[in-house]
C-alpha cells in the first residue's frame, strides 16, 4: 500500500480489476471442468480401444501361428506383402484451443502383388495384422489428444490457483487498505471542517 496514493479513482480501478479477475477465474474454472470431462470421455474411449486391440492382437497371433505352420517361418518372411497406397486420413476438432485429432487409413484398396504360393492362412494373417495396424493408428491419435488435453488442463489449473491463492487475495487486501485510508482521510477532513466551523462561529 505504501507504493500507492489512496484516491477514489484508484479504488474504482482496483474494483474493476477485481471484477475482471473474478470473471477470469470463473471462466478458467469452467474450462477446467470441460477439459476434465473431455479427458474422462477420451480415457473411456482409450480403454475401449485397448480392449478391442487386445482381441485383435490375440486373433493376429493365432493367424500368424497358422500361417507359420503352413509356410514355415522362412516361407512366410518372403510372402508377398501389400504395396499399400493407403494414406493416413485425419479429422481435426477444437476444444477451447486444444486440437483433437481422429485418424484412420483412407479407404483405398492396397496394391496386392500376387503370391507365388498363396494360401488362406497367409491371407488371413495379412488381414489380421492390417486390422491391428488400423486400431493402433486410432490409439495413436487418441493418445495425442489425451496428452494435449492434460497439458492444457495443468496449465489452466495453475492459472486458477494463481488467481485464487495470489492475485485475488492481493487485490482484495490492497482494495481494503485503500478503502480504509480513504475513510480515515474523510474522517480527518470532516474533523478539520468541524473545527473550522467552530472557530468561525466563536469569532
Amino acid at each position: 500500500m505504501s507504493d500507492f496514493t489512496p484516491t477514489r479513482s484508484l479504488a474504482i480501478q482496483l474494483g474493476d480489476e477485481r471484477r475482471t479477475m473474478r470473471e477470469g477465474y470463473a471462466f478458467l474454472d469452467e474450462k477446467c471442468l470441460l477439459l476434465a470431462g473431455r479427458m474422462l470421455s477420451e480415457v473411456r474411449r482409450w480403454q475401449t480401444l485397448l480392449r478391442e486391440l487386445a482381441l485383435l492382437q490375440a486373433h493376429a497371433r493365432r493367424q500368424l501361428a497358422a500361417a507359420v505352420a503352413r509356410h514355415g517361418l522362412n516361407g512366410l518372411q518372403v510372402y508377398a506383402t501389400a504395396l499399400s497406397t493407403q494414406r493416413l486420413a485425419t479429422e481435426r476438432a477444437d476444444l477451447l484451443g486444444v486440437v483433437l485429432l481422429a485418424a484412420h487409413l483412407a479407404d483405398e484398396p492396397p496394391n496386392m502383388p500376387p503370391a507365388v504360393h498363396a494360401s488362406p492362412e497367409a491371407e488371413a494373417c495379412r488381414h489380421a495384422f492390417e486390422a491391428v495396424t488400423a486400431k493402433l493408428i486410432g490409439l495413436a491419435a487418441l493418445s495425442g489428444n489425451l496428452a494435449r488435453l492434460y497439458a492444457e488442463y495443468r496449465k489452466t489449473v495453475r492459472r486458477v490457483r494463481a488467481l485464487q491463492d495470489v492475485l485475488l487475495p492481493e487485490i482484495e487486501r490492497t482494495l481494503a487498505e485503500v478503502d480504509t485510508s480513504l475513510e480515515e482521510l474523510e474522517q480527518d477532513e470532516f474533523g478539520f471542517l468541524r473545527r473550522a466551523a467552530r472557530a468561525a462561529s466563536a469569532s
